[in-house]
């Protein structure tokens, strides 16, 4: 089941590359701004990327897909899949990406210019931007890929999810590689939604703090390169050794009050690499800043993990990232295997006094072997995924 990873970059307000989120994890310097978005004046704080504002595409034009390309021109990705393209053909390439809202941020401005008929300006005629696949349709554009490709949306499971898919297609034969992603960006549907549910902060989140007041919303691109271990070629030591997929469907916005199905999505990944809950080193918890999320999820790890288990929320950096929640903070986890560096819960003043897990404001220094990532979405949508090192896939934490 295990697969490779070849390759990995995230672009959030933390960070535009991997390089810089290190930096910004290690100097605890958070990418949340006040609330800049043009058209809004809600009294929050968002994790806004100032970079994609300059970039243009022409017929692909929107804030999501600018995002989508500002993250593949990081790092090495696209000399990665030129590579692979060439290895195995484009056909043999799949794409599967994460998001919650695609490309509506640009559908919100053709809806504000309309001409005197009623109908969409020649510049807004963008049948592949004004659609639910946008993202993998113009990732799939601007990378040359041309085999399946895939746009999962499950709210903020979405882009954890697509590791769970890209697995499947590996290892039933369909592709040779896949690239899986996921994008989303702000907009007035974003942050005004939340809003009105109630769920918005006006101060800098605290996950997991007894005083939180709820999320801050930000935007995010994240990619990953997946292959079977028998036909990588790289230097990276990791392992996607796990996931699990669940749906409870309790309510539309609210978790099951048990946490029933983020438990079932933790058991399953659990089951599937063939670790014990003492194995795993470090747990990215999806951590919101909502009252009754977080509460939820940290009774839940109490339940299943030793008290032992290092845990953190990273939602402080750059805000909730919605659709591209999922690959920024699986990333973010898998990235501790390289650096041992564990980000401490940024902004945690005094834990919730109802739970009891080990969770610090401070990073931490640490060798471990195997991580975990948590991304629970609206309407019960759950993914969990769990990555290891190489050399050290039946071993302990450290």
């Amino acid at each position: 089941m295990d697969v490779r990873i070849v390759d990995y970059e995230s672009t959030s307000a933390a960070g535009v590359n991997i390089a810089a989120l290190r930096e910004s994890i290690q100097a605890q310097t958070s990418g949340l701004r006040l609330n800049d978005l043009s058209g809004s004046s809600l009294d929050t704080w968002i994790g806004r990327v100032s970079e994609v504002d300059d970039i243009q595409l022409g017929t692909w034009q929107s804030r999501n897909n600018a995002l989508a390309a500002l993250g593949l021109e990081q790092g090495t990705i696209k000399e990665t899949m030129s590579r692979l393209i060439k290895r195995f053909s484009s056909a043999r390439i799949g794409l599967v990406m994460g998001s919650s809202t695609s490309s509506i941020d640009r559908t919100e401005s053709a809806y504000t210019e309309l001409n005197s008929e009623g109908r969409l300006t020649k510049s807004y005629q963008q049948p592949l931007v004004h659609n639910p696949s946008a993202p993998s349709l113009f990732v799939a554009h601007y990378i040359g890929i041309t085999g399946p490709a895939l746009t999962i949306n499950t709210a903020c499971s979405s882009s954890a999810k697509v590791f769970a898919t890209a697995t499947r297609w590996l290892n039933s034969g369909i592709v040779d590689a896949v690239l899986v992603g996921g994008v989303d960006t702000l907009c007035l549907s974003v942050l005004h939604g939340f809003d009105s549910l109630q769920l918005v902060s006006p101060n800098p989140c605290k996950p997991f703090d007894q005083n939180r007041e709820g999320i801050n919303l930000g935007e995010a691109a994240g990619y990953a390169v997946l292959m079977r271990p028998e036909e990588a070629e790289t230097d990276l030591d990791l392992l996607l050794s796990g996931y699990g997929e669940s749906s409870d469907a309790h309510h539309m916005s609210h978790p099951h009050p048990d946490g029933l199905g983020a438990e079932l999505s933790m058991t399953q990944a659990l089951t599937m690499s063939g670790l014990e809950p003492s194995a795993i080193g470090y747990i990215n918890l999806h951590g919101t800043s909502s009252r009754a999320n977080d509460l939820i999820e940290g009774q839940l790890i109490e339940r299943l993990f030793p008290k032992t288990t290092q845990c953190s929320s990273t939602k402080a950096w750059m805000g909730h990232t919605l659709g591209a929640a999922g690959i920024t903070e699986g990333l973010i986890a898998l990235d501790v295997l390289q650096t041992g560096v564990i980000p401490g819960s940024m902004n945690l003043e005094n834990l919730d006094e109802q739970l009891n897990i080990s969770i610090q404001a401070e990073n931490k220094a640490a060798e471990v072997n195997h991580v975990m990532s948590n991304s629970f979405g609206f309407g019960g949508n759950n993914c969990t995924l769990l990555f290891s090192k190489v050399d050290n896939k039946n071993k302990g934490a450290v």
